[in-house]
């Protein structure tokens, strides 16, 4: 029996389909899923795990399964990432309770009582002190130089600032020397001021850090630091000198510190000898600095210990001036040759500077002053207190005689009996036989009853 063209054909492609579906997965895959991978090779086989860098080979996620049958189980979906919400920036807090103003009852023109707020009270700004005029100060010092001597200037107003007696005056000029008069002609302008001032009592002095520069002498330049330089250069500094010799005025100079440029700090060096040679000739005193702001080399040092002892900025960033903890390092060892100087001219010591020195013969003229002056109050009681009794003297020691008696090294050594201390010691007794027994014939000594060596058994 013959198959008829058409119905041979309908019945290849239903046999097709039941293979198809009948088929396992992967097979399924090549022809009903839309993605396509190529057969991975076995572990261990030929091209297992090889991979071509210049094709760009990558193997294909395997498809998912499209179609099941009825009586096979379909995977559950995966589960969903849950949305977070938008995102806080921190945790929840409970809010504070605002706090309720104090209020006011305020009674209005119709007759009705209303509440408002009291207002706040203004905040209480601290003022600083203002510090109180000095009027007819005793001591009046006047400072004289360049920007370093204005900061000098600066600590030594505020050493003296509890101090009523010490009144400083601040003359100093910025970029001045002694090279360029046509800035500050320094010997007359010290002379035109001690005229106009009398009352001026000392005088400090520090130039140097303008002075690296050429001199004039006549329409010629001199070369800074050669020998003509350094000639016309003594002659000002004498000349200056001689304003405060002439009015009788003595004289602090204070030498120039080290400066960051090392070339600046060797000329300043060589104008630090000039100051002090000139200076110690004309009577006065001279104040070096340098050691102050220097390290444990002799360079140059921006940080130091402050007065207190503590590591502080000494020196500003361009190397020059003072910072304000350095200006009061300067003006600590200005002050203690300006003591000196007050204790030799007066004849009394200086105290310290919160109390002013005292003369026997000012109680009287305390009492008259005005009492509502703090450090008037305390001369006075200072005056009115009676002197300290000296100590008791230490006793004095027995003086040691320089050498002591002379022992020869190779003397034997006698008992005062007069037999050698080296000599065998005569025992006799029981002791006498212990010792024969035990170092003479090596016996050992019989044991004591409980002590280690005893052995006997049994015990007791």
């Amino acid at each position: 029996m013959r198959w008829p063209a058409g119905r041979k054909l309908s019945h290849l492609v239903l046999c097709g389909l039941l293979a198809g579906l009948a088929a396992p997965d992967a097979a399924r895959a090549q022809y009903y899923d839309e993605g396509y991978a190529p057969r991975r090779p076995a572990e261990g086989g030929y091209g297992y795990g090889y991979r071509r860098r210049d094709s760009g080979y990558r193997q294909a996620p395997e498809p998912q399964r499209q179609f099941y049958w009825p009586w096979e189980d379909r995977p559950s979906p995966p589960p969903q990432a849950q949305d977070p919400g938008p995102a806080y920036r921190g945790a929840y807090r409970t809010p504070r309770p605002r706090r309720e103003r104090e209020r006011e009852v305020v009674h209005s023109r119709e007759g009705r009582s209303v509440q408002r707020p009291k207002p706040r009270p203004a905040p209480v700004v601290a003022r600083p002190a203002v510090p109180k005029p000095k009027t007819d100060p005793r001591t009046q010092i006047a400072v004289f130089g360049d920007s370093l001597a204005d900061l000098l200037g600066q600590g030594l107003d505020t050493v003296y600032e509890a101090n009523p007696d010490v009144l400083v005056i601040r003359r100093a000029k910025g970029d001045s020397g002694l090279v360029r008069k046509d800035v500050v002609d320094w010997p007359k302008a010290a002379d035109d001021y001690l005229k106009s001032n009398p009352k001026v009592s000392y005088a400090v002095v520090m130039v140097g850090a303008n002075d690296r520069q050429p001199l004039r002498d006549g329409d010629q330049a001199v070369e800074p630091l050669s020998e003509r330089w350094r000639t016309l250069y003594r002659d000002r500094v004498d000349a200056l000198l001689k304003v405060f010799s002439d009015r009788k005025v003595p004289v602090v100079w204070v030498g120039a510190p080290p400066m960051k440029s090392e070339s600046l700090s060797a000329d300043i060096t060589s104008l630090n000898e000039i100051f002090r040679d000139r200076v110690q000739r004309a009577g006065g005193v001279y104040v070096d600095i340098w050691p102050a702001f220097v390290d444990e080399d002799n360079r140059y040092a921006a940080n130091g210990p402050d007065l207190e002892g503590q590591p502080a900025r000494l020196r500003t960033s361009d190397g020059v001036h003072f910072t304000q903890a350095g200006a009061r390092k300067v003006a600590h060892f200005a002050d203690v040759e300006i003591k000196r100087l007050i204790e030799a001219t007066t004849g009394t010591p200086a105290l310290p500077d919160a109390v002013s020195s005292l003369t026997p013969e000012t109680p009287a003229a305390a009492g008259a002053a005005k009492l509502d002056d703090d450090a008037a109050i305390d001369r006075l009681i200072t005056a009115m207190l009676p002197s300290l009794p000296e100590p008791p003297g230490i006793p004095a020691l027995p003086v040691k005689p320089a050498a002591g008696p002379v022992v020869p090294l190779t003397r034997n050594e006698v008992a005062p009996g007069g037999q050698l201390v080296t000599g065998r010691p005569r025992v006799d007794g029981d002791a006498g036989y212990t010792l024969e027994r035990s170092l003479t014939r090596g016996a050992a000594p019989p044991p004591q009853p409980g002590r280690a060596d005893d052995f006997r058994w049994p015990r007791g």
